[in-house]
């Protein structure tokens, strides 16, 4: 045998060695499967996004608006139909004088985005991952797993989410959740509420629910009554100046 002929066996003998130690490719994540879903890479690529949205609880208005985000999630305005305007630049909120209500001001900067932004924001600094026992009656239809945070993470680290996705389409469909930016954790567990997002529409080939549905919730029943509902429309990727989130000369600022 000559050497050429030894050398392409030995080459041969070695490929087949190494191809079986391979390690088997690792499962994806519950997390990495909802980024997927939701087509995360094709959505940070874009640089901002506009829709117009639609709050209501109890039968009244709670807000109705435009709001404009950049999809990394560091500056966002809300543009209320009466002309007023909130912008968040990270952990600064600005805002007109003529808010209709400037107590919640800060929770409005935030919130609603966070809300839209859920299923971009699951792999940030600062998120714990945990199993969750799925109680409801359709948990065959669901994964879930429950989201804490690292003691700092934001404006309220306390903050927990029960974060429910379809088994079959891995998109996230229904949240629970408790907001302690303007509560005690203790207090905010004793009345919890849970979303249920609905009537996925795609953007560019990004899918985002058009319907959001509020309901209260808790551990041994999960979702119950429905306590508010959010309407989105006209949808759209957009590109920003450096003026689209400068607030105005008479703005506030906390």
């Amino acid at each position: 045998m000559n050497l050429l002929k030894k050398t392409s066996l030995s080459v041969i003998a070695l490929s087949f060695a190494v191809l079986g130690c391979k390690s088997p490719e690792k499962e994806e994540t519950f997390v990495q499967k909802a980024e997927k879903a939701h087509q995360k890479e094709a959505f940070n690529n874009q640089e901002a996004l506009q829709f117009d949205i639609k709050l209501e609880f109890g039968g009244a208005e709670r807000m109705n608006g435009t709001m404009t985000l950049l999809t990394n999630s560091s500056k966002g305005m809300i543009e209320l139909k009466n002309g007023s305007k909130i912008i968040y630049d990270k952990d600064k909120v600005f805002y007109s004088p003529d808010v209709p209500s400037e107590k919640s001001v800060r929770f409005d900067a935030y919130t609603w985005a966070y809300f839209f932004m859920f299923p971009y924001k699951m792999s940030d600094g600062g998120t714990i991952w945990s199993p969750y026992d799925n109680k409801a009656t359709n948990k065959e239809q669901f994964e879930t797993q429950k989201l804490n945070f690292e003691s700092g993470t934001g404006d309220a680290p306390d903050d927990w989410y029960v974060v429910y996705t379809n088994k079959e389409t891995h998109l996230v469909e229904q949240l629970a959740y408790i907001v302690t930016l303007k509560s005690k954790k203790e207090d905010a567990e004793k009345e919890p509420h849970g979303i249920k997002y609905k009537n996925f529409v795609p953007v560019d080939g990004v899918p985002f629910a058009t319907e959001w549905e509020f309901c209260s919730w808790n551990e041994k029943d999960e979702f119950g009554q429905t306590i508010g509902k959010a309407s989105l429309s006209n949808i759209k990727f957009i590109t920003v100046t450096e003026s689209t989130f400068t607030p105005g000369t008479d703005f506030k600022s906390i």
